[in-house]
């Protein structure tokens, strides 16, 4: 790497990704220097995440119009945020990974495109590489391994928030508010319904992640109904006191 002469450089470690911001005095590092600084965070340096939830919100509004695929990516981004929280895990990269997953889908629409060709546009907005890796590995197509509860997390979380939807809008309320794991499991057998969402990659997904389906199914109905005004899934119920 040699010296490093500008004001911010990445600095990975086990912790994630981060952005050094560095005063004067730190305007020459060599690859030493720099990693000492990166274990020490030393006097004088400031960390801050490459991308914020309103930066990559930005982002995806950039690339996507259809409202319907924004909501579908806040859903995820609920789900995400809301095991991040269960398991203890870092709540502001799993909900990127949730956000940012399918950003790219209406520019690159085939499997040929999407994600992988997304990925480029990440990186050079900042998203940290290990978060581009995990919205890669959504992709069944690119074979990468669902080896980090985080990655099984969007492979779960990804698929049934659709399906969710998709029951919440055919009840007489139209919401999430009232609806129950319940609802979701009278319309799984019906193949005809949501047909386009596929069952046994959700129930697969579900195991993999570690929790029976149904339970992953009301765990993500309370996340989606946390912003339920955002998803236009609020109907015509009040929201819950």
């Amino acid at each position: 790497m040699g010296c490093v002469d500008r004001k911010a450089v990445a600095c990975v470690g086990r912790t994630g990704t981060y952005k050094l911001v560095f005063t004067t005095e730190h305007t020459e590092l060599t690859e030493k220097k720099l990693c000492d600084l990166c274990a020490l965070r030393g006097k004088n340096i400031f960390l801050e995440n490459f991308m914020n939830r309103e930066e990559a919100l930005a982002l995806v509004r950039e690339y996507v119009k259809n409202e319907g695929l924004v909501r579908h990516m806040l859903s995820v981004e609920a789900a995400m945020r809301f095991y991040a929280e269960k398991y203890g895990e870092d709540v502001e990269a799993w909900g990127l990974i949730g956000l940012l997953h399918d950003f790219d889908w209406e520019i690159h629409p085939t499997l040929e495109g999407h994600p992988q060709n997304g990925a480029p546009i990440l990186r050079e907005r900042g998203v940290p590489e290990d978060i581009v890796q995990d919205i890669l590995s959504h992709a069944d197509h690119l074979g990468l391994p669902r080896d980090t509860l985080r990655r099984k997390a969007i492979c779960a979380c990804d698929e049934v928030t659709g399906l969710i939807t998709a029951v919440a809008l055919v009840r007489p309320s139209r919401s999430l508010y009232d609806l129950e794991a319940s609802s979701v499991k009278k319309k799984w057998k019906d193949k005809a319904f949501a047909a386009g969402t596929n069952r046994e990659e959700m129930e697969h997904a579900a195991k993999e992640f570690g929790v029976d389906v149904w339970e992953h199914v009301g765990n993500v109905i309370l996340a989606m109904r946390k912003i339920a005004p955002e998803l236009e899934l609020v109907g015509n119920l009040q929201p819950p006191a």
